[in-house]
């Protein structure tokens, strides 16, 4: 029973990094009036355990807990989609920003990530830290 006690709570402590780092992406995406397809939290390669649409965005959990993401209309693979690439760009896609918008979209998740560090080390010092006069 304490295996699967600790095991739910890594799965839950994980999942809200998870939701954290793609709420960097996802807001600044719909800040800047980008199109977000999809926001999921852990993948979901042929079925989804739950999901729900929500405007024009897919908000959903997946089944294998390795992570998350947030699918933005427009951040393409030059590689593999030789198609889109052909179309021109809308108003509402990644790849219609400026530079300085789609960087900022880019590196939300790794913001959020250093701002949650540094919540959890300010609190983690407000309880167990040692008062100096």
């Amino acid at each position: 029973m304490e295996i699967l006690i600790k095991a739910l709570q890594l799965i839950l402590s994980l999942s809200i990094l998870v939701i954290l780092h793609e709420l960097g992406h996802f807001i600044p995406a719909k800040f800047f009036k980008t199109r977000v397809d999809k926001f999921y939290l852990f993948f979901n390669p042929w079925f989804s355990l739950y999901k729900i649409k929500r405007k024009e965005t897919e908000y959903g959990i997946g089944w294998i807990p390795l992570g998350g993401y947030v699918k933005i209309s427009g951040m393409i693979d030059e590689s593999i989609d030789k198609e889109q690439m052909k179309l021109p760009p809308q108003p509402w896609e990644y790849r219609s920003k400026t530079t300085w918008q789609r960087l900022i979209i880019i590196t939300g998740g790794v913001i959020m990530n250093l701002i949650l560090a540094m919540c959890i080390y300010a609190m983690l010092l407000f309880v167990f830290g040692e008062k100096y006069l």
